[in-house]
Order: C-alpha cells, then structure tokens, then sequence
C-alpha cells in the first residue's frame, strides 16, 4: 500500500532450506521521494517482525497402528513406513511402535501409557471414518487429551484429527495417507515442528487451497496445495 515500494514473499507456513530465498523488497522507479522510503521502513519498523523462521523442534513421537486386518497379520502394515519418513526427514525420532485391534479401550489405555512417557507428539493411523470399526478417534477422545478437533477442510484428509493434551500433541490420520502422497498430514506435521499450535480456525481456513489436484507427477510443496489464502 505504499507507493514505490513493494515487497514480495513466498507462502507462510512453508518449509525452507539454508540460503533459500524467502522475500524481496525494491524501491520500483529508479529514483523515489526519501519521504515515501522511509515511510514504508517505518511501518515496516512498526510491525516486526515482518517475517520469521521457526526452527524445527527434534520431537519425540509415538505411533499407534490400528486395523484388525493389521492386527491380525491378515494384511501388511504400510503406515509405519511412510509416517518414520515424514518425521524423520524434519528431524524427528520415532521413539516406538504398536499395532493394536479396533479396541476402544486399547487404543485408549496406549494414548495413556504413551502421556506418561517423554512423548512430544502421538500418531495414530486409521479408524477415523464413522463405520462402527472405526474407533480411534472414541479412544482419543476418551484418553484425557483436552483439546480436540476432528475433520479439516482439505481433501486428501477430511477425516484428520488434531489434539493437545498440556505439551503433548496427537494427530489422527485417516486411511488416505496409504493411497496419497501427500495429505494434510504434510501441511500439519511442519507447523506442529516448528512449535505451532493449529486449532480449529486453522484447520477451517486451509479450505482455500486445501484440494489436492493430484498432478502427475506430484511438484508439492510448489503447487497451490496446503497455500490458503
């Protein structure tokens, strides 16, 4: 809004390496009124900080596999894989591992055993749909975590949940993080790294940019997925 000087940046909430470029600011002309420069570094002065990078934390995680097919070796288990790469690329430490049966009580009483321990954040994966098999997210909600949000307007991932519990965070992944490369998992996960506290609003405003075009081959994070407005 300041005439002669403009300042451009790349999306909030997006991963960045050492020496990337993160925003660049020009006087247009040639040549402009020192009054209007030091205008616009006043405001500039007035808002710091314009722009920020967080680091990511090296959290802790835990992970709860839940399926009867899993549970019972009837089918292979596929999300430890994908769910270890993700975190770990951040710099994250998958502490350890369980498989458990779509058990309410289990799935709760694991939730629990894992809060006692040095525990960052707690993934769970599957169950989170509304058929009766589905009860990971009746264990959460019973497991003494405080603050939840169910459902995110972005697809793939409509059926995530996001959840605090004093220090300790946990997130639901729906079953689109198998058939997917990327899901909201991918937007969330960073933010929860970087120390951030996603809520509801948060959650409601990825609605814009939260449609995965499901290009061929896959160029996110360049691409409009995960950049709300």
């Amino acid at each position: 809004m300041f005439q002669d000087v403009m300042c451009g940046s790349i999306h909030t909430n997006t991963a960045v390496a050492t020496n990337q470029s993160l925003a660049a600011t020009r006087a247009i002309p040639l040549v402009i009124q020192k009054a209007d420069l030091d205008a616009a570094v006043n405001f500039a002065k007035e808002h710091y900080p314009i722009f920020s990078v967080k680091l990511f934390n090296p959290l802790k995680i835990r992970l709860i596999i839940t399926g009867n097919e899993v549970y019972k070796g009837l089918i292979k288990d596929k999300f430890r894989a994908i769910v270890e790469q993700k975190t770990t690329d951040l710099g994250a430490t998958l502490e350890e591992s369980v498989i458990l049966p779509d058990n309410r009580e289990m799935i709760s009483r694991q939730i629990r055993q894992y809060l006692e321990k040095d525990t960052d954040l707690i993934i769970t994966t599957g169950g989170m749909s509304v058929d009766p098999d589905d009860v990971t997210k009746a264990g959460i909600e019973e497991s003494g975590f405080e603050e939840i949000h169910y459902s995110a307007a972005v697809l793939p991932g409509a059926m995530f949940l996001l959840g605090y519990h004093k220090n300790t965070a946990i997130m639901g992944l729906p079953a689109c993080g198998l058939y997917h490369k990327i899901t909201i998992f991918d937007l969330i996960l960073p933010r929860i790294m970087a120390g951030e506290k996603p809520g509801q609003r948060d959650l409601a405003r990825l609605s814009h940019g939260g449609l995965c075009l499901n290009c061929k081959p896959c160029r996110f994070p360049a691409c409009s997925f995960g950049k709300s407005g």
